[in-house]
């Protein structure tokens, strides 16, 4: 027996020394493995935000995606988990803004170019990081095809996409308006402001002879427009394009009536002015009837000379101000203080969303949201659980356009080229100076045939989502790749539910667009991680949980299997440390009972066992019939992704049958050398099969273990053995 059986097992002397052995065998890589008789079974790795640390939701993705792919290379697939590392556009600027605050810096007045080497290098330092923290949660995955959501044939592909989108018409450059954050200085799309319930007041304020209600007095100084339904009984002596002279703000007004079905008769008294450089539904009013646009905030959110005396002020300063102005001049005919509504907030900073006219680049979504539609109601992609389907089509059926400019530094420059304003023809191109280009898309800066004028490149980069809805067939190299012939479409998403339409959408309509296919077939969500009590984790509130500080004290099997345990597909999972403690127990109940195997078969038979001619009693045959049976009920609950289900069986298998009653009963049959034999041939037998069966929930005390097991064959690592069925 190994002189390591001897000894307590240690997950710190054992882990490190086992991925290496895995890594350097060469068997993360699909093309080394032996005895692969099946099809490609692939899962691209959700891109891990290079920005920081794994945190419990990461560990949670690390051990689903490995037991997938652990049993599938078991089960003979030839089985690809390509691991990926994000830029995270706007998350990381964000991140290293604050570092910038800690030094005493901004990025406001940088130069670009320097900000963006200081955060790709503080990038690439995490990314070493992050990568060894994968390696720690046990990942199989194939670092030779590692890839960067920076990297230049990832770049490249994405900007093929734009170019081919523009061209179809799917992308256009427009004047419209778009949810900005004044703090950060970006616009985003809806997917990324939060929705927060707050009591404000709501202010009725007199316009001439109508009231009006509104909880953003700031906004009204430019309100020359008062929209009612048309069909509103109450304002119908009120004409559409009606002029109506009256007192305002900063003194008197010529206002203009219009009549619109947007209007809501329920709120307030049904009567409404329009700002429509700052409020959505007041933009597309304002659009419908061809309405002049003036902007009243400017992006930083302080308020613009259109103001007056307020002008300069910032908004929340500004309210009390301006409404107090509007009591002197007898304005204000009522006051409620409890008006409970949602407002549009920055999802980094909390910042109220101000919204802006600005020219941004927009994605037209019915169009590829159609046929996502048509393919995900065909059933060509399966949802696990299956709810996330409705939730998918339901946004699919209501999508928006989608607004990809973001006027950051990090991330992958948009390539678009804008014509200089003022230019001088070419010699003999007097007469074609029409033909000049005003955008032209592409990387390479462009000359223009018929003038002398230069072009400026757009500042700005993609949204983020722009790229890694990109992703499955970005890193099997699309379109030529050797990889992307074999191994698209990918066979499983495993995510978090919150990125449903962040990204999974996303890829569904990105993938279809571009290679005609759907980027995955089964989409498995697993739930959020919660702290103990239930609680999400967040740092303001001191209960986050660092996967790693968990491995090192109880290790990682046991916090693999910890987080797999009663781990429902969708649903949430509280994390307690208790559990994981539990779990390493569960280790060292494995390792205890390998000894006594290994103690008590040192004199067995092999050559039976291989050729399946053990003569067991009858409580033996019934007990290896049991675990048969078990073994077929498991596989089949592995295809259908009910990992939870599987890790709890074999949790108790091992421990109340093996351990409790197969061992206990071995005791006596090899003490009063009754049965001896088949006592013996059924311990080695049930731990054999045990472990190849356990290896994908837990890797590493298994194949430690497997190594220490006298073999028939050529002895081989556990992690390609094939799964016992």
């Amino acid at each position: 027996m190994d002189e390591k059986l001897l000894k307590p097992y240690d997950p710190k002397a054992t882990e490190d020394r086992i991925y290496k052995l895995w890594e350097e065998s060469g068997f993360f890589n699909p093309d080394n493995l032996p005895n692969t008789d099946k099809e490609p079974f692939t899962i691209i790795m959700p891109p891990v935000n290079a920005n920081g640390s794994l945190h419990a939701g990461h560990g949670l993705v690390m051990t689903i995606e490995d037991i997938m792919v652990r049993y599938k290379r078991m089960r003979g697939f030839k089985t690809l988990w390509l691991p990926g590392l994000d830029h995270a556009g706007f998350e990381t600027q964000v991140v290293y803004e604050k570092k910038l605050e800690k030094e005493g810096r901004t990025r406001f007045g940088m130069d670009s170019k320097e900000l963006y080497k200081e955060i790709l290098d503080f990038t690439l330092t995490n990314s070493k990081n992050i990568k060894s923290q994968i390696k720690k949660m046990g990942a199989s995955c194939d670092w030779s095809r590692e890839k960067f959501t920076l990297d230049d044939d990832v770049i490249k592909t994405v900007y093929d996409t734009f170019k081919k989108m523009y061209e179809d018409g799917l992308i256009y450059r427009g004047n419209r308006i778009v949810s900005w954050c004044s703090k950060h200085q970006t616009s985003f799309s809806d997917l990324e402001i939060k929705d927060e319930e707050q009591v404000e007041s709501l202010y009725y304020l007199k316009y001439g002879p109508f009231v009006i209600a509104t909880s953003r007095p700031e906004t009204k100084f430019g309100d020359k427009y008062v929209v009612m339904h048309p069909e509103d009984k109450r304002y119908l002596e009120y004409k559409d394009g009606q002029k109506i002279n009256l007192e305002w703000i900063n003194g008197p007004i010529e206002a203009t009536v219009i009549k619109d079905t947007a209007i809501d008769m329920e709120f307030g008294t049904g009567v409404m002015t329009i700002t429509p450089w700052h409020d959505n539904a007041d933009f597309e009013i304002a659009e419908r009837h061809s309405l002049p646009k003036e902007q009243v905030i400017d992006e930083n959110g302080n308020l613009l000379p259109i103001a007056g005396e307020f002008a300069g002020q910032r908004i929340k300063k500004a309210r009390p101000l301006i409404i107090e102005k509007l009591q002197t001049k007898g304005l204000v005919e009522k006051i409620d203080e409890n008006y409970k509504h949602v407002v549009r907030t920055c999802y980094k900073c909390g910042t109220v969303i101000e919204p802006q006219i600005k020219t941004q680049w927009f994605v037209k979504m019915k169009p590829l949201a159609e046929k996502a539609l048509e393919k995900i109601n065909n059933g060509e992609i399966k949802y696990i659980p299956e709810h996330y389907k409705k939730i998918t089509t339901y946004w699919l059926e209501n999508i928006m356009d989608w607004n990809i400019s973001r006027q950051i530094v990090w991330g992958i420059p948009i390539p678009a080229w804008f014509h200089e304003p003022k230019c001088v023809p070419k010699p003999g191109r007097e007469k074609d100076m029409e033909k000049c280009r005003e955008i032209i898309v592409g990387d390479k800066e462009p000359v223009c045939e018929f003038c002398d004028a230069k072009y400026t490149r757009d500042p700005d980069t993609f949204d983020t989502w722009f790229s890694s809805g990109q992703w499955p067939y970005v890193t099997l190299r699309y379109p030529d790749g050797k990889d992307f012939k074999i191994y698209y479409p990918t066979d499983i998403l495993e995510t978090g539910g919150d990125l449903v339409f962040f990204w999974i959408a996303r890829m569904i309509m990105l993938g279809f667009y571009v290679t005609g296919k759907a980027p995955f077939k089964t989409v498995y969500m697993h739930g959020t991680v919660l702290d103990a009590k239930g609680l999400k984790m967040s740092k303001s509130k001191g209960n986050v949980i660092d996967p790693l500080v968990l491995t090192e004290k109880y290790g990682t099997d046991a916090f693999r299997i910890g987080m797999v345990v009663g781990n429902t597909p969708g649903t949430s999972l509280a994390l307690s440390e208790d559990k994981i403690r539990g779990y390493k127990n569960f280790a060292n109940k494995i390792w205890n009972a390998t000894r006594f195997v290994l103690d008590n078969t040192k004199d067995l038979n092999y050559s039976g066992l291989t050729a399946g001619t053990v003569n067991y009693d009858e409580e033996d045959k019934k007990s290896e019939e049991e675990l048969k049976a078990l073994i077929k009920e498991i596989t089949k609950e592995m295809d259908e992704y009910k990992f939870y289900i599987v890790a709890e069986k074999l949790y108790h298998y091992l421990w109340h049958t093996f351990a409790d009653i197969i061992i206990e009963r071995s005791k006596k049959k090899i003490a009063e050398n009754k049965n001896a034999d088949s006592a013996k041939a059924l311990l080695y037998s049930q731990l054999t099969t045990l472990l190849k069966a356990l290896h994908p929930f837990i890797p590493f005390v298994t194949e430690e273990i497997w190594s220490m097991i006298p073999e028939v064959k050529e002895k081989k690592l556990l992690m390609i053995e094939k799964w016992p069925l």
